[in-house]
């Protein structure tokens, strides 16, 4: 084999070093942390919402109301959204009106000016993903953060925000005549094992005393949907390795609560911030099921060192279901 100019063997080095570089970067990538204060007591508060975007249709504009109730008497540190903030297809781009018409026009009340931390759902992945996650955006409404996937830490809980979209095989076999917008994700094989192995490893060195988990997609549901086989085959069994307390996610248009007797995980779904799905639910889950409600409205969330409560309101605020934990005695209040 003919040996090459040193400059050129140099030049070759530096590529094949940097292209390896890049893939290692690419193959280990870390989540983005944030970080949240908590209160003076040491206690956190916040709200969840999911799948609201309709400009204020469908009891959109009540629910956000009775949220600005809520959330005043709790004094809430941040809101968190479950995906599908822009129906029926994401944002076209960054200047999409949507944006304004359907989050920063709809979400007026005081206490709800506090930073949003939001996942992707499948509906906004028919737009701009791109869009969504870009920083742009928070820079013409300041409390919008959305990423495809982060670490939100606020000291005594950790949150983990997970792209779940890319799981699902029926939106890679079953399109039919939707778009979706894969940039960032292909190949997807690569994706989940990326993302799997970065949610393992955050969860592991966690040292938070609770641990939830946020994405779009149900792990069990009784509602339209029902379970997401992918999720449970993948992401369950890491969730159930390292001790998360909650799983909260969308997608359902509905709200519901699930306990879990093989692990301590609840199940939590916020999905009824705008249109609801009346009387369409599966029922996969009697035994395991705490709460289920097919109407629309949002979730609190309160937690000190020792306990969680979770309220869930309806669209003209009445309480519908209250559920406690406490750290110690690791059994329901």
């Amino acid at each position: 084999m003919a040996s090459l100019p040193k400059k050129r063997l140099l030049l070759f080095f530096l590529i094949i070093s940097s292209t390896l570089g890049f893939c290692l970067l690419s193959a280990f990538a870390e989540l983005k942390l944030f970080e949240h204060p908590i209160k003076h007591d040491g206690s956190v508060s916040f709200l969840v919402v999911g799948d609201w975007g309709r400009r204020g249709a469908y009891n959109q504009s009540r629910v956000a109301f009775q949220m600005g109730r809520v959330g005043e008497k709790l004094d809430v540190d941040f809101i968190i959204s479950t995906g599908d903030k822009f129906y029926d297809k994401g944002l076209a781009g960054i200047d999409d009106p949507t944006f304004d018409e359907s989050f920063t026009k709809i979400y007026t009340a005081p206490s709800l000016q506090k930073q949003w931390y939001s996942v992707l759902g499948n509906h906004d992945y028919k737009g701009d993903v791109e869009a969504q996650v870009n920083p742009i955006l928070g820079e013409v409404d300041g409390r919008w953060l959305c990423l495809r996937s982060f670490i939100l830490n606020a000291e005594i809980v950790e949150f983990l925000f997970i792209d779940t979209t890319p799981f699902l095989d029926n939106y890679f076999v079953n399109s039919k005549d939707d778009t979706y917008d894969w940039s960032g994700v292909l190949p997807r094989q690569n994706y989940i094992s990326n993302l799997l192995k970065d949610v393992d490893s955050a969860l592991k060195y966690s040292t938070a005393k609770w641990k939830i988990v946020i994405g779009h997609h149900p792990i069990r549901s009784n509602g339209h949907h029902g379970d997401s086989k992918e999720l449970k085959e993948q992401l369950l069994p890491i969730l159930e390795d390292n001790n998360v307390d909650l799983y909260i996610n969308g997608h359902d248009h509905c709200l519901q609560h699930i306990g879990d007797k093989e692990s301590q995980i609840q199940f939590l779904t916020s999905g009824g911030g705008s249109k609801a799905w009346r009387g369409t639910f599966k029922w996969l889950h009697p035994k395991e099921t705490k709460f289920y409600y097919d109407g629309q409205g949002f979730m609190s969330v309160e937690i000190t060192r020792d306990e969680v409560t979770i309220v869930f309101y309806d669209v003209f605020g009445q309480v519908l279901h209250i559920w406690g934990i406490t750290k110690q005695l690791d059994a329901a209040i």
